[in-house]
C-alpha cells in the first residue's frame, strides 16, 4: 500500500459500521434508473464500476421517499414503495460483491423539484427562482397533518433500506431539499411550532431523525447531509447548523456528511473549477469542533493528495468524492498502488455530470470518462489486428485517441509542432482554470508511460504519405473565424486565444468583440495584466451558451475587475486610436482602443483531412474540433471512441 496515503487508506468507523478506508463515494442523481424509480442494469453497472475501485463506503443516490411530491428529477431513484425492495437489493448485492458497503440517501425535494410538475411542496410559498422562472409555479404550504405524513414516509423509507440490506442510511438535510427549506430562515416564513426560532425550524428534521431510527433500530447507522451554510444572505449559518448537529447527535445520528449551498447558490453546492478546491472543508472543521461523531468533509476533493492533507490538518475522519468518482472510479485503487498520476482528473467542468446531461434530462457522463453512464459498453480491448497509426494533433482528443490507440495495441506516432496539449494550456492560463493543468499532467504521464512516440514539427500531407501508416488520426483543432469590420487594421487585431497562449500581446486600452466564454476569459486574464479591458457582444447577454455554474463566477469576476460590458452592440468602425460601436436602436459610442481583440468564435480546421482523404489511400478519422469545435468533452469522447474503432 502506498505511503503517501497513510490516513485516507486507513481503516475507519461509522457507528457499528467498518469501513476500508476513508473514501465515501458521496450521492449523485445518475438519471440511469428506469421511470418508476426502480432499479436498471445500467444503475447497477455504474455503481458496481464504483465499488470494483476501491471505495469504502458508496452512498448510492438520494431517493424520494413518497409518491405525493418528494421526486426530484427524472429517472431518479425511488424507495417510496416496496417493490423498489427487490431492485434495491440487486443494488446492495452487486455493490458488496466488489468489497464495498452500501448507503443510500432519502430525500423530498421540496420547493427544489426539477421536473416542474405539480404538486410542490415546501414549508412556505417562496419558490426556487430558476423553476419559477420556468414554469410559474410556486409552492404549496404544508398543512401539519402533511408534515406529519412526511415524517412518516422517511421512516418508512428508511425501514425499505434496511430490509433491501443497505449498510447504512444518510438523511438528505442539505443542498435546498425540504429540510434544509425548514431549517433556512430564506426558505421557512411560517409562524407555528415549525417556523421562527431555530428551535422550531429544525423541529421537523428532529421529528424525521426520531421516526427514522425507530423504524431501523438504535444500532443501524444513520448519517446525515447538512450544510454549513446555504450561503444565501438570509439563511442558515454555521452557529445554527452546529446546533442542530448537537440536537441530532443526541437523536442518534453517527456522523454528519457537510458541506454547503443550494441550487440557487450553485457554486459552492457543486463548485466548479473557477471556486478554490474544499470550499465547504472548513464547514466540516467548524462542525468537528463541538460533535463527538465522524465528520465527512465535501466538495471538491479531486486528488488523493488534497484528500489525505483535509484528513491530516483538518481534523475531519472522512472525505467524500462525487465528481472524481465519475472521472476516475479506480482513484482509491490507484492510490492504493501509489500511481495517483494515473488518475484521470476531474476538472470540475460540470459539463458531462450537470450542464449538457442532468440539466438537459439526460443520463449522467462525464467529460474525462466516456464510460461514465455506460459502463460495460466501451471497454478498451486488443485489436484484431495492430496496425500503424498516426495522429496528428497533441490536444484533447489527439491525445485520447493515442492513448487509447496505443493501449489495443497499435503502433502511434503522435505529431504535434507545439507544446503538447492542444489548447489545454491557453485554457488554463487564467489561475481559476487551473484545475485544466492536472489534465494536460495525465495526458502526458500516459502518453510517456505507453512509450508512444512524438514528433515536434507540423504534419503535412507528404510526411503522412512518408510515413507508411495505415490509418491517420486528424485532430488538429479549430482556427477563429474571421470578423470583417470597416477601418479594422490586421495590424492591431489578433485573436482571443493566442491572446491566451500568450504568443500575442496588447495595447493598455483593449476592445473584445464577442462576449462567450473565450472573450470573458481573455478579458480577465488582461485585467489582471492592468489593461483597460472592454467587450462588445451583439446579443443581449454575454455566455449566452456557456455552462450555468461558471457564469456564476464569470459575472462576479467581471463585476469586480471593473470590465465594461455593451451587449445588443458591435463594432461599426475602427481607425488608430478609437472604435465606434452601435447599439440596436442605432446609437453610437466612441471608444478608446490600442488593439481589438476577436473572440467570435471558431471553425473546424479541415485543410489536412480533405488532403489525405483526397490524395491518399488512408483511413482518416477527423475528430475533435478537426471536425467540428466543441469542448474537452467532444474532444475526449470522439478521441476515445475513434481509438476503439481502428
Amino acid at each position: 500500500m502506498s505511503e503517501q496515503f497513510t490516513k485516507l487508506l486507513s481503516p475507519g468507523k461509522i457507528g457499528s459500521l467498518e469501513l476500508k478506508n476513508r473514501i465515501v463515494k458521496a450521492p449523485q442523481s445518475t438519471g440511469l434508473s428506469n421511470r418508476d424509480g426502480t432499479v436498471s442494469e445500467r444503475l447497477v453497472r455504474h455503481y458496481k464500476e464504483i465499488a470494483r475501485g476501491g471505495t469504502g463506503l458508496i452512498i448510492v443516490e438520494y431517493t424520494y421517499i413518497d409518491n405525493e411530491a418528494s421526486k426530484s428529477a427524472y429517472c431518479q431513484l425511488g424507495i417510496s414503495d416496496n417493490e423498489h425492495i427487490a431492485g434495491l437489493s440487486w443494488l446492495v448485492s452487486s455493490i458488496h460483491d466488489e468489497g464495498a458497503k452500501a448507503g443510500i440517501q432519502i430525500e423530498h425535494c421540496g420547493r427544489q423539484k426539477f421536473l416542474g410538475t405539480p404538486p410542490i411542496k415546501a414549508p412556505s410559498r417562496i419558490p426556487w427562482p430558476t423553476l419559477y422562472e420556468q414554469t410559474g409555479n410556486v409552492p404549496e404550504e404544508l398543512t401539519i397533518e402533511e408534515i406529519k405524513q412526511i415524517v412518516e414516509d422517511f421512516g418508512d423509507a428508511a425501514r425499505r433500506a434496511k430490509i433491501a440490506g443497505f449498510d447504512l442510511v444518510e438523511i438528505h438535510a442539505a443542498h435546498g431539499y425540504l429540510i434544509t427549506n425548514f431549517l433556512s430562515p430564506h426558505t421557512n416564513k411560517r409562524t407555528d411550532l415549525y417556523g421562527g426560532t431555530l428551535e422550531n425550524r429544525m423541529r421537523f428534521l428532529l421529528e424525521v431523525i426520531r421516526n427514522v431510527k425507530a423504524k431501523v433500530g438504535e444500532e443501524f447507522p444513520i448519517t446525515m447531509r447538512i450544510n454549513g451554510t446555504d450561503y444565501e444572505p438570509d439563511g442558515i449559518t454555521i452557529e445554527e447548523s452546529i446546533e442542530v448537529c448537537k440536537q441530532a447527535e443526541q437523536l442518534g445520528i453517527c456522523a454528519f456528511h457537510v458541506s454547503g449551498g443550494d441550487h440557487h447558490m450553485m457554486n459552492y453546492q457543486v463548485s466548479p473549477m473557477t471556486v478554490p478546491k474544499g470550499p465547504n472543508v472548513w464547514a466540516a472543521e467548524a462542525i468537528k469542533r463541538t460533535a463527538s461523531v465522524p465528520i465527512i468533509a465535501s466538495g471538491s476533493i479531486t486528488t488523493p493528495q488534497f484528500a489525505e492533507e483535509i484528513l491530516q490538518d483538518k481534523n475531519v475522519d472522512f472525505v467524500s468524492l462525487g465528481r472524481p468518482l465519475l472521472a476516475d472510479p479506480s482513484f482509491p485503487l490507484k492510490a492504493k498502488e501509489g500511481r495517483p498520476e494515473d488518475i484521470i482528473p476531474c476538472i470540475r467542468c460540470n459539463d458531462g455530470c450537470m450542464e449538457r446531461t442532468f440539466f438537459n434530462y439526460q443520463s449522467i457522463r462525464c467529460s474525462v470518462n466516456p464510460n461514465t453512464g455506460r459502463e460495460g459498453e466501451l471497454p478498451i480491448t486488443p485489436a484484431s489486428a495492430p496496425k500503424n497509426i498516426v495522429v496528428v494533433g497533441g490536444g484533447p482528443a489527439g491525445m485520447e485517441a493515442a492513448r487509447v490507440s496505443a493501449l489495443r495495441g497499435h503502433k502511434v506516432t503522435l505529431f504535434e509542432k507545439g507544446k503538447v496539449g492542444g489548447a489545454l494550456p491557453a485554457s488554463s492560463v487564467t489561475p481559476f482554470k487551473a484545475d485544466i493543468r492536472t489534465l494536460e499532467n495525465y495526458f502526458s504521464a500516459q502518453i510517456e508511460k505507453l512509450k508512444i512516440k512524438i514528433v515536434h514539427e507540423e504534419a503535412t500531407l507528404n510526411t503522412i504519405k512518408a510515413g507508411d501508416f495505415d490509418a491517420a488520426v486528424i485532430a488538429v483543432g479549430k482556427i477563429p473565424k474571421p470578423v470583417h469590420i470597416k477601418g479594422m487594421n490586421p495590424s492591431k487585431t489578433i485573436y482571443g486565444i493566442d491572446v491566451l497562449s500568450q504568443k500575442e500581446k496588447t495595447g493598455q486600452n483593449v476592445v473584445i468583440v464577442g462576449g462567450g466564454m473565450t472573450g470573458v476569459e481573455t478579458a480577465l486574464f488582461l485585467a489582471d495584466q492592468g489593461r483597460n479591458v472592454t467587450i462588445i457582444e451583439q446579443s443581449k447577454d454575454i455566455l449566452n451558451d456557456d455552462l450555468i455554474t461558471f457564469k456564476m463566477s464569470y459575472r462576479e469576476f467581471l463585476t469586480q475587475k471593473g470590465i465594461a460590458i455593451y451587449t445588443s452592440s458591435e463594432i461599426k468602425e475602427v481607425n488608430e486610436t478609437e472604435i465606434t460601436i452601435i447599439n440596436r436602436s442605432g446609437k453610437e459610442q466612441i471608444l478608446t482602443a490600442d488593439t481589438v481583440v476577436i473572440a467570435t468564435g471558431y471553425a473546424a480546421n479541415i485543410d489536412l483531412s480533405r488532403q489525405l482523404q483526397e490524395q491518399t489511400d488512408l483511413k482518416v478519422f477527423p475528430i475533435g474540433d478537426g471536425k467540428r469545435p466543441g469542448k474537452i468533452y467532444d474532444a475526449i469522447h470522439d478521441g476515445y471512441v475513434t481509438g476503439l474503432r481502428i
